[in-house]
């Protein structure tokens, strides 16, 4: 089965940043491009409650025509999903995309997204929903379910596009983030592009032993690397470094050993991911 970059998109503020990183990874990626937008048809509860204030002469009547208003609101939600998809496909054709696909579904996007998952080869989705107040540290309320949920990498992308021209990989010496060393190694994504690898903690020999592996992996795949062991709270010293050598796309482990693993673990999901102003991409 050929695996697809899937775009998740919905109309947000997101949406541009999502077509336009989608079809940057679909191009260095060599995949093809799928949008997908999910229309979620569940009732709205304020109109259930309203069938409780009504006499039982007027009840039946007020229910069709509720009944009548779901429908035609899903209607308008399925024709406005088809011209956000067109819309899409148009941008990334524009970007150099030869035949990007849409899909409309019906439910709710994290099952749709589980159900496409032998398809999906990278999901990129915004980092705000439609739904998500504009305050910038607001964090689409699909994101933690999706990223639980998703056993596939996950980029998640800011509003407008950049091309990456320095990377960072938060490294735990953690399986998974040896597993995502090795794969930004050898990604034709990151071709080219500096990385930088950077570890939360002591300086011991130990994890100075992991970051130089880590270190080696990579020059011997062609890249240019460096790294670095600091000391810190993990959100705030990670984001440090990114101002500090100006890194434009952050990636880390969704699930490690260490402090990492806590950004993604519990109701904190997470402030690493919640003030990035740079696309992270989550590895499982």
């Amino acid at each position: 089965m050929t695996e697809h970059v899937m775009a998740a998109i919905d109309g947000s503020t997101s949406s541009e940043g999502v077509c336009d990183y989608a079809a940057w990874t679909s191009q260095a990626l060599e995949a093809p491009l799928t949008f997908l937008h999910v229309v979620d048809n569940h009732p709205q509860t304020a109109e259930a409650d309203l069938s409780g204030n009504i006499g039982l002469g007027a009840r039946e009547h007020l229910l069709e025509e509720l009944s009548e208003l779901d429908e035609q609101r899903a209607k308008v939600a399925q024709e406005q999903g088809r011209l956000i998809l067109q819309a899409a496909r148009d941008r990334a054709i524009e970007g150099g995309v030869a035949e990007p696909v849409t899909r409309q579904r019906n439910g709710t996007l994290v099952e749709t997204l589980e159900e496409l998952a032998d398809e999906t080869r990278l999901l990129v989705m915004g980092k705000r929903g439609a739904n998500a107040h504009q305050d910038s540290e607001h964090l689409g309320s699909n994101l933690e379910r999706v990223v639980r949920g998703l056993h596939r990498p996950i980029l998640m992308v800011p509003g407008a596009f950049k091309q990456p021209a320095r990377v960072l990989i938060a490294f735990d010496g953690s399986k998974t983030t040896r597993k995502g060393v090795e794969m930004l190694a050898k990604s034709p994504l990151f071709e080219g592009i500096p990385v930088h690898v950077v570890m939360i903690g002591a300086d011991t020999g130990d994890h100075r032993s992991q970051l130089d592996w880590a270190l080696s992996t990579l020059r011997e795949a062609g890249h240019e690397a460096e790294g670095a062991i600091r000391a810190g709270e993990v959100e705030a010293t990670l984001h440090a470094y990114q101002e500090e050598h100006a890194i434009d796309l952050m990636v880390m482990g969704a699930y490690g050993h260490s402090r990492i693993r806590q950004l993604l673990v519990g109701s904190t999901t997470t402030e690493m991911l919640r003030k990035a102003d740079i696309p992270v991409l989550l590895l499982r």
